[in-house]
């Protein structure tokens, strides 16, 4: 298992390298420049020269490159253009309200697909089952920013049930020493904060998590089907097993293989999907400050952000895989 993880954590370093070069040239050759989106009416030539070697534009791209490359090994992600504020630091502030957003779209639709899984299998031939299958199969088909706008209209202003901007009402008075505002709120045991962040992420969290639900429980449902076929199924039956303790306890863990890997490739999706959602709910994660950075152009905060969601999809894949060759020792590579 230490070879195992020491050779992907060894070939995370050439992804992120190639996605950093890829990045930074992409750019750097699509039109537009983020100097000219931010001086001011009247501005001279000598103003405008002296912002280009302020942010180290006035170089080649290859020794642009260069020493953004050896900032990087510092930590440092550089200074943005737009807010004038470390990339680092704006990175660090918005990514806990993205990682409570997504991890709770994760748990939900890991568990509710999961649910929609066993029942469907469960209830295989009964009037339940076409309904599942429905359900999961219009889940699937509206994109998350489509049911961000749905949920919004249906249960934000037609039934106005849950809030729709933000991320806690401002009217509620509460000091927050670091930006988990709801871990903190709940360990510091102030339920009513917690409540109120929960009512704002409800929606978004909806959003994110109902087409991840329906592909869980299609790819689940599948494989319980394929292993209620197999021979070990036949002889727990034989012994007097029930069928739902069948689905449970013989079949699921054989199962979730294939489920594991597909969480890993949706995750992706999931993060990636938190751009749009977080601005159609004005959430004040990464997804809305990389809205903004592309608007303004900010090339330093552009790179910093794609290499951060790079670095998640990386460790996901990575901790979907340790998952998989747990389960499945025949899955580790040498």
């Amino acid at each position: 298992m230490h070879r195992y993880l020491l050779h992907r954590l060894l070939w995370a370093v050439p992804t992120l390298f190639g996605v950093a070069v890829l990045v930074f040239v992409l750019m750097r050759v699509v039109p537009g420049d983020p100097v000219a989106m931010m001086i001011p009416p009247g501005a001279t030539k000598a103003d405008v020269t002296r912002l280009y070697a302020l942010y180290g534009l006035d170089k080649g791209m290859a020794e642009q490159f260069g020493v953004w490359l050896k900032d990087l090994t510092r930590g440092d992600f550089g200074t943005s253009i737009s807010l004038r504020e470390s990339v680092g630091a704006l990175i660090a502030s918005r990514f806990p309200a993205t990682f409570e957003l997504v991890f709770l779209a994760m748990i939900f639709a890991c568990l509710s697909g999961l649910l929609l899984a066993l029942s469907a299998v469960y209830f295989q031939g009964r009037w339940l089952q076409p309904l599942i299958d429905g359900v999961t199969g219009c889940a699937q088909a509206i994109p998350d920013f489509l049911w961000g706008l749905l949920l919004m209209l249906c249960l934000g202003v037609l039934l106005p049930w849950f809030p729709i901007t933000g991320r806690v009402d401002p009217a509620l008075s509460f000091e927050y020493t670091s930006n988990f505002h709801l871990t903190e709120a709940v360990l510091r045991g102030d339920f009513a904060i917690a409540f109120d962040i929960l009512r704002h992420l409800t929606l978004p969290t909806l959003a994110l998590a109902l087409p991840l639900m329906a592909s869980l429980a299609r790819v689940l449902k599948g494989s319980l089907m394929q292993a209620m076929n197999e021979d070990y199924v036949y002889l727990a039956r034989a012994k007097g097993y029930s069928k739902g303790r069948v689905l449970r306890r013989v079949a699921l863990p054989n199962a979730l293989i294939p489920t594991l890997t597909l969480t890993g490739v949706q995750f992706a999706f999931l993060v990636g999907g938190t751009v749009l959602v977080e601005h159609i709910f004005a959430y004040p994660g990464l997804g809305n400050l990389a809205i903004a950075a592309v608007i303004q152009r900010d090339l330093p905060l552009i790179q910093g952000l794609v290499l951060t969601f790079a670095l998640l999809f990386i460790l996901t894949n990575l901790l979907v895989d340790i998952a998989c060759s747990a389960l499945n020792p025949r899955a580790r590579v040498n």
